[in-house]
C-alpha cells in the first residue's frame, strides 16, 4: 500500500436550475477552482419547469414543443445568472478560504476556462443526414488549410500566426467525425446517435479572438462560436445534394397531389415519359414557350405514333404538377422550368447512355456484343459467387 497526497477535491452537484454540475477546488494556495456546467442540462430544467413537452437528444434536444421559446431561454444564459449559481455552491461547499481570509479580500473571480457553443440540427430521415456527412467529409477534407479556416473563423492567417491548421477525420468504430483546428480553438462534427449533425465549436483561449476571460465577455464569446458553426457550414460543400435530390426523384416518379389536384407519375424508363423529357430538352430554350401541337407533333417521331391532343393535355398537366413546366400567364403555352430541364437533361442522358448500353452488356449472353469492362467484372463476381457457393455445398 501506498499514501499520496489530495490535489484536488470534486464536489458532484445536482443544481434545480442547471441541473448537474461539479465543482473542482485545488487543495494547496491558491486554492483554485473549476466550474463544470452544461447550458443544455440548464434549458431541459428550464423546459420541464415550464411544462413545456421536449425529447432528449443525450446533452442536447430532439424535439420541442415550443421551439421559440427553448431559444429564448437559452439566450437568456446570462454571466449573472452564471455568477449567481457559482457564488451559491460556494457558499454551500466547504471554502478553501476562511472568513478572515475572504474579509482580507481573498476572493474568487469568475472566469471562463474553456466554452462549447454547439448546432444541432435534427434529420426527419436519419440515413440520408448520415450520407449527407460522409459525403461532406469526403468533399472537404482541405478545411484546415489557412486559407480556409480564417474562413471559419474570420480571423487573418498570415505565416506568423502561431498554432497548427489541419483537418482530421477521426473513426470511432462506425461513427466519423471531423476535427478542425485554430490555435488553442477545435470544431468537432459528428452524426450524433444517429439522428442529428452536431456542430461544436471549443474555445480553450479566449485570446485566440483577442477577447478577456472573465464571465463578462461571455456574449460576445457565444456569438464568436455560433457565427463559427454556421460559417463552417457555409464554407463546407457537397458534390452532390443528397436529401434533396432523392426528394426530386421520388417527386418525379411517384402520383402529387398539388392544390387538391393529382397527378400521376413520371415512371423513369418509360417510352412515353423519355419520350416527354426529351422534348423538354428541345424546347428549353424557346423563348416563346410551346404548345399542344408542338409537343405532340414531336413526340409522334420519337413516339413512333401519333398521340390525340387530350392525351398530350394529360402529360402537360402531369409535366406542371410535378413542377417541370410552368403555363405561360393568358396563354396556352408552357416554359420549362430550371428543375424541368435539368431533370428531364439528367434522366434521359442517365437512360441512354448509362442504364440501357450498362445492362445491355451485363445480360447473360454466350456472345455478348462487346467483351466491355464492366462485363469483364460482373464476370468475375459471377465467377466467385459460383465457386464461393460450390465450397459451401462440398463442405456440406
Amino acid at each position: 500500500m501506498s499514501t499520496a497526497m489530495v490535489n484536488h477535491y470534486y464536489c458532484y452537484c445536482v443544481d434545480q436550475d442547471f441541473g448537474p454540475l461539479f465543482i473542482k477546488l485545488g487543495s494547496y494556495f491558491p486554492y483554485t477552482g473549476k466550474v463544470c456546467l452544461n447550458g443544455h442540462e440548464y434549458l431541459k430544467r428550464q423546459l420541464a419547469r415550464e411544462g413545456i413537452d421536449f425529447e432528449a437528444l443525450d446533452n442536447g434536444l430532439l424535439s420541442c414543443a415550443d421551439p421559440m421559446r427553448a431559444q429564448r431561454i437559452c439566450d437568456d444564459l446570462t454571466p449573472a445568472k452564471i455568477e449567481a449559481l457559482v457564488r451559491k455552491w460556494l457558499s454551500r461547499l466547504p471554502h478553501p478560504f476562511t472568513p478572515e481570509d475572504r474579509r482580507a479580500g481573498y476572493l474568487y473571480e469568475t472566469s471562463m476556462l474553456q466554452a462549447e457553443f454547439s448546432l444541432t440540427q435534427v434529420f426527419d430521415r436519419p440515413v440520408q443526414g448520415r450520407v449527407f456527412f460522409e459525403q461532406t467529409i469526403r468533399d472537404n477534407l482541405d478545411l484546415g488549410r489557412p486559407d480556409r479556416v480564417q474562413l471559419v473563423f474570420q480571423r487573418r492567417v498570415t505565416q506568423r500566426t502561431p498554432g497548427r491548421f489541419r483537418t482530421r477525420v477521426i473513426t470511432d468504430g462506425v461513427i466519423p467525425t471531423l476535427y478542425i483546428d485554430y490555435k488553442h480553438t477545435r470544431i468537432k462534427q459528428y452524426y450524433k446517435e444517429g439522428r442529428a449533425l452536431r456542430t461544436e465549436t471549443t474555445i480553450n483561449d479566449t485570446k485566440d479572438f483577442a477577447l478577456g476571460k472573465r464571465l463578462k465577455n461571455l456574449p460576445i464569446l457565444r456569438k464568436v462560436g455560433f457565427q463559427a458553426n454556421r460559417r463552417l457550414q457555409d464554407v463546407q460543400r457537397i458534390s452532390h445534394d443528397c436529401w434533396l435530390g432523392e426528394d426530386v426523384f421520388r417527386g418525379i416518379h411517384q402520383p402529387v397531389e398539388v392544390g387538391g389536384q393529382r397527378a400521376a407519375a413520371l415512371r423513369f424508363g418509360d417510352s412515353r415519359v423519355l419520350a416527354l423529357l426529351s422534348c423538354l430538352v428541345l424546347f428549353r430554350l424557346l423563348p416563346r414557350g410551346f404548345t399542344n401541337r408542338d409537343i405532340r407533333n414531336h413526340i409522334a417521331q420519337i413516339f413512333g405514333k401519333s398521340l390525340n391532343p387530350a392525351q398530350i393535355s394529360y402529360d402537360l398537366r402531369r409535366l406542371r404538377l410535378h413542377g417541370l413546366v410552368e403555363r405561360m400567364p393568358k396563354t396556352h403555352r408552357y416554359r420549362v422550368t430550371d428543375l424541368g430541364f435539368r431533370s428531364a437533361l439528367f434522366l434521359s442522358r442517365s437512360y441512354s447512355r448509362l442504364l440501357r448500353p450498362g445492362l445491355a452488356s451485363l445480360v447473360p449472353s454466350h456472345q455478348p456484343p462487346a467483351l466491355t469492362p464492366l462485363r469483364q467484372v460482373f464476370d468475375k463476381v459471377d465467377v466467385a459467387i459460383q465457386q464461393a457457393w460450390e465450397a459451401q455445398q462440398i463442405a456440406a
